[in-house]
């Protein structure tokens, strides 16, 4: 029967086949003496290889959540735009279920936006819980970058139903929270769940920045997410701060 599939047809199923008919494909194939149908057989091989190697990264990334087993909702915390001279810091707050088979976690950072979109989609649908904290342009300037920080994180974990019992932190401790925490330096490419909150925060906040490009395009926010760009810092030179750049992050381009 595939000896009578065209071309065409094995490479359509080829591209619609999920991690558990790669091997099913191979056997179906492997027998086929059409050199496309070899690469497609070959093709189907490395992506089994590559898969059983991205599970065993991630089971390496639950090792903080399986180390803590005994808590009921375990969140990881992070944040994105510290760095930026304008917009709002965000953090995220997420609670993976127990049974998590989310594949490709990682810092947001290490991922392209292509990526860290599908994933955000994933970790919205599969997640128990999920919180956004947001500490504007003016509190940044009121009160720090830090102090705004952990008021975003805090805001973020009030905001999770269920609430969490205990919290995984990409490096730091978060003051004036009652929740256990566990701090966890470079968490963001060690536990799946702060790898996750690391994810949602950063496709919050570069979407708010995409918005806040349509407003003041000048600026390259779409781009450059409010960070320094020399861009960006060119256009502070020549047309003067927007109402969310940070006053105390500008200081020396104006």
């Amino acid at each position: 029967m595939a000896d009578k599939l065209t071309i065409a047809d094995i490479k359509k199923e080829f591209d619609s086949l999920s991690y558990d008919d790669l091997k099913s494909f191979i056997t179906r194939f492997e027998s086929d003496e059409r050199s496309q149908v070899k690469t497609l057989v070959a093709r189907a091989g490395k992506k089994i290889t590559a898969l059983e190697k991205e599970k065993d990264r991630m089971y390496k990334m639950f090792e903080f959540e399986r180390k803590y087993s005994d808590y009921t909702y375990i969140c990881g915390i992070d944040e994105v735009g510290r760095g930026p001279l304008a917009g709002p810091v965000v953090a995220g707050a997420v609670i993976l279920p127990k049974d998590c088979d989310i594949l490709y976690l990682n810092d947001s950072k290490q991922l392209s936006e292509k990526k860290r979109e599908e994933l955000y989609s994933v970790i919205m649908e599969k997640a128990v819980s999920v919180g956004l904290g947001f500490s504007s342009h003016e509190l940044i300037d009121e009160i720090n970058i830090l102090q705004a920080t952990y008021a975003a994180m805090r805001e973020a974990i009030s905001k999770l139903d269920p609430a969490p019992d205990l919290l995984l932190n990409d490096a730091v401790k978060i003051p004036e929270v009652t929740v256990a925490q566990i701090p966890i330096i470079k968490g963001d490419t060690l536990s799946a769940s702060i790898s996750a909150a690391s994810i949602v925060a950063k496709v919050t906040r570069d979407r708010m920045m995409v918005k806040y490009d349509e407003i003041y395009p000048e600026y390259g926010f779409a781009k450059n997410k409010g960070y320094g760009s020399s861009e960006h810092i060119e256009a502070l030179k020549k047309y003067g701060p927007t109402p969310i750049h940070r006053r105390t992050f500008i200081k020396n381009f104006i």
